[in-house]
């Protein structure tokens, strides 16, 4: 009987010993433990989907674990960071991309639709930018700006435009060009890049401002005939700038992408993401899909970023002030 007690007892401690170890090891896992989740506010098969997959198929070397991306499109992008900023985990789990000069603009445009801002998402570090070309149909009568201005000066508000929603890049491109012209057209905003490109393809629409990358692959189905830029890219050098052309469009709407956190997320954790993610955006295998597939790179780390951020914003002010009639 004593030795049965005695046996149960020495169970017993084994157990708490086991339990307490548990715990510990538990307590001091290391930062990431489990697959990281990767917000994309914008359709599957998009440039920022697209991208996204590229610059983080490093993840399970460089972070020990996967990346998943999880696509909630929406309103150019509303839906998917405003679910971000109300909802994510602030515990390093939940990442979102972001794209600017989008979601600062719609913040600026939309404050009370928007609940996302400058302030309430932390930057991580930036992968690349993807300026917005101007596309029309493969069938298209225009084969300049020139061409597509002097139809839409005789017939105001007939060309019909499409981009990824409203106030991302294309539309941004689109407002200087309509003020740089003195021109009307009709802005016909998709739930992303993809559709909007797929609009021009179909000729449901007679123009579209859409990403140097999305063109790129898709340049034998259309007719690329400007680049919102302040030089020409090295994917569709032949293309001029639409400055070039001679009409007043600089690089504002250019998009630049990369990861955020919420704020609130723990600052060891951001800076580590914010570390690792530089590293693997400079990986050889990332460069090299990025480049083969017409993907620009931009690699801006978190503290750069920061400024980036602030700078854009207030520049942005400025610009929509004169662009938005709303």
């Amino acid at each position: 009987m004593k030795r049965n007690a005695y046996m149960l007892t020495a169970l017993s401690l084994v157990l708490a010993v086991c339990v307490l170890l548990g715990f510990t090891t538990v307590a001091r896992a290391e930062y990431p433990d489990k697959p990281i989740k990767l917000t994309v506010s914008y359709n599957p098969g998009g440039a920022t989907d697209f991208q996204a997959r590229i610059v983080t198929m490093m993840s399970q070397k460089y972070l020990g674990q996967p990346i998943v991306i999880i696509n909630k499109p929406g309103a150019g992008g509303l839906v998917g960071w405003n679910w971000f900023v109300t909802d994510a985990l602030k515990d390093g789990y939940d990442l979102v991309a972001y794209n600017m000069p989008h979601f600062i603009a719609q913040s600026i445009v939309f404050p009370k639709k928007a609940k996302y801002n400058i302030r309430n998402m932390e930057p991580i570090a930036n992968w690349g930018a993807d300026p917005a070309v101007l596309v029309v149909p493969k069938d298209s009568p225009f084969n300049s700006v020139k061409d597509l201005v002097d139809y839409a000066k005789k017939n105001p508000g007939k060309v019909t435009f499409s981009g990824a929603g409203k106030f991302v890049g294309h539309h941004i491109a689109l407002l200087q060009l309509e003020k740089a012209a003195g021109i009307k057209t009709t802005y016909v905003p998709h739930t992303g890049g993809v559709p909007a490109l797929i609009a021009v393809i179909g000729g449901e629409v007679m123009a579209g401002f859409n990403n140097t990358s999305d063109a790129f692959r898709s340049k034998d189905r259309l007719k690329i005939l400007a680049v919102a830029d302040l030089e020409r890219n090295s994917f569709v050098p032949d293309v001029p700038t639409i400055k070039e052309a001679g009409y007043d469009v600089d690089d504002t709407s250019n998009n630049f992408r990369g990861v955020a956190a919420p704020q609130g997320t723990p600052p060891a954790v951001i800076q580590k993401l914010a570390d690792t993610f530089v590293k693997m955006y400079k990986a050889k295998q990332v460069t090299g899909k990025m480049e083969q597939t017409g993907c620009g790179i931009k690699v801006i780390p978190r503290d750069q970023l920061k400024e980036v951020w602030k700078k854009r914003e207030a520049y942005l002010k400025e610009v929509l002030k004169e662009l938005v009639q709303e």
